[in-house]
């Protein structure tokens, strides 16, 4: 018995778009306090292009063993804020497997001053902190880490600056 044609072309679910916008607007299940993830902020200079940068390095506390995984982050910049949230993870198809946490880095090249950078997790939660970055005196020095107020907000990041990965042009 043939199969009947069908009359009309059978409607697949649309997925749900992931916004930027809506993170942050969103409203944190009460959780613990549990950290997930580091924020590693670093001077980071480019010799192929010859451009100094300032680094954001968000990577999982967790290590993967089977896949190399991507940070997925968007990012919203508004003046002396910057709002650096946290997608989800991609798995990345070009590099062999290896034993690693998975990570972001976010260049950013006309950083000077006083700067709130805010970590936000899809589900709501943010996690802040004020810097001063100085490029003369070659120094990002956290003023003070808090979390915002905004209900079952938690802590899940912890931001840090890396001296150890501060790179500068050679004279």
């Amino acid at each position: 018995m043939p199969l009947r044609k069908p009359k009309d072309i059978p409607k697949i679910p649309k997925t749900r778009k992931k916004n930027a916008q809506s993170a942050l607007e969103a409203i944190p299940s009460k959780k613990p306090d549990k950290q997930e993830f580091t924020c590693k902020i670093y001077f980071k200079y480019d010799p192929k292009i010859k451009k100094q940068f300032i680094a954001f390095l968000i990577e999982t506390v967790v290590e993967f063993t089977a896949f190399a995984y991507e940070v997925s982050v968007d990012i919203i910049r508004e003046k002396n804020v910057i709002n650096l949230i946290i997608m989800g993870l991609k798995a990345k198809m070009d590099t062999v497997p290896q034993i690693m946490p998975a990570q972001s880095e976010n260049l950013f090249e006309d950083l000077f001053g006083n700067y709130t950078i805010n970590i936000v997790k899809q589900d709501g939660a943010i996690n802040s902190a004020e810097i001063k970055v100085n490029l003369i005196n070659k120094s990002i020095d956290i003023i003070k880490k808090y979390l915002p107020k905004k209900k079952n907000n938690r802590q899940f990041c912890e931001i840090v600056v890396d001296e150890d990965k501060f790179t500068f042009p050679e004279k």
